[in-house]
C-alpha cells in the first residue's frame, strides 16, 4: 500500500510517521507514505492556498486550484481520495479495514474554515472525521487514520492474530490483561489466568470482554452480542 497525505503543515507528520510501529513498518518496506506541502501546487510568487468566502463571514477557505493540482499530479486509477472532514462519516475499525484493503489512498488534510466545495464535489472519493469535536485542522485525524489502517497490514504486527484479539475488533471492548507479578500491593491476577487451562481462559476473556462492552460501550453491542450474553446468562 502506498498512503500519499496532502497538507499545509508537512512538518507535523515526523513524529508519528518516523516512530513505533508505523515507523517500524515504512523502514520494513510494508508501506510507502508520502508527505506533499499543499504550497508546492499553488501559483504565483506568494503560494497562496486560501482566500475569503464568497457571501462574507469569518475565516479563509482553501482555494481549489492547487487541491486540484495536487491530487491530480498524485492519484492513479487505483487511488481513494480521502478529505478529513467533520461532515464525513466517522472512522471505526470496519471503515479501517475496509481501506488495508486498497493499494493507494491519498488523505487530504482540511484547514482554517473549510475548502471549497467544489473539491468535496467533484475531486475527493470519500470524506472521513474521527469524531464529533473541532481540531485545528486535519493532520492529526489523517495521522489516526495512517496508524489504524496501518498496523492492519500483513506482516506490521508480527503475529497473525495480534490485531484480531484488540478493542473493537470483533465489535467488542478487549478483555482485561495481567502480567508479572501475579500479586501487587494485595491486588491478584484471576485465577483462571495462572491455571494453564486455555479453553478455561478463552471463555473468560470473552465473558470479561461482552462484560465491559456492556458496561462502557452498550451501543456497540450487535444482537448477536445479546444473544450471547442471554446463553451465558450475562443479562
Amino acid at each position: 500500500m502506498k498512503i500519499d497525505i496532502i497538507t499545509l503543515f508537512p512538518g507535523m507528520f515526523r513524529g508519528p510517521l518516523d516512530e513505533s510501529i508505523v515507523g517500524r513498518a515504512i523502514q520494513r518496506g510494508l508501506i510507502r507514505i508520502a508527505v506533499h506541502n499543499l504550497r508546492d501546487y499553488a501559483e504565483g510568487r506568494h503560494r497562496v492556498v486560501d482566500d475569503y468566502s464568497f457571501g462574507g463571514g469569518p475565516g479563509m477557505v482553501l482555494k481549489p486550484e492547487p487541491i486540484f493540482g495536487a491530487v491530480e499530479a498524485l492519484r492513479t486509477e487505483s487511488s481513494r481520495v480521502i478529505m478529513m472532514s467533520p461532515q464525513g462519516r466517522v472512522f471505526r475499525q470496519s471503515m479501517a479495514r475496509e481501506l488495508a484493503q486498497l493499494e493507494h489512498i491519498i488523505l487530504l488534510c482540511g484547514h482554517y474554515e473549510g475548502v471549497d466545495e467544489r473539491v468535496r464535489d467533484h475531486l475527493v472519493d470519500q470524506e472521513i472525521s474521527i469524531g464529533d469535536y473541532i481540531l485545528t485542522g486535519g493532520e492529526i485525524a489523517a495521522m489516526v487514520v495512517v496508524d489504524v489502517v496501518v498496523r492492519l497490514l500483513p506482516g506490521v504486527l508480527g503475529g497473525e492474530t495480534s490485531a484480531q484479539e484488540e478493542s473493537f475488533a470483533e465489535g467488542l471492548l478487549e478483555h482485561p490483561q495481567y502480567t508479572r507479578p501475579a500479586a501487587f500491593r494485595g491486588w491478584s491476577v484471576p485465577q483462571v489466568l495462572l491455571s494453564g487451562d486455555h479453553a478455561a481462559v478463552q471463555r473468560w476473556r470473552r465473558e470479561q470482554s461482552l462484560k465491559r462492552t456492556l458496561d462502557r460501550r452498550p451501543e456497540l453491542l450487535s444482537p448477536e452480542h445479546w444473544e450471547e450474553m442471554r446463553r451465558l446468562g450475562m443479562v
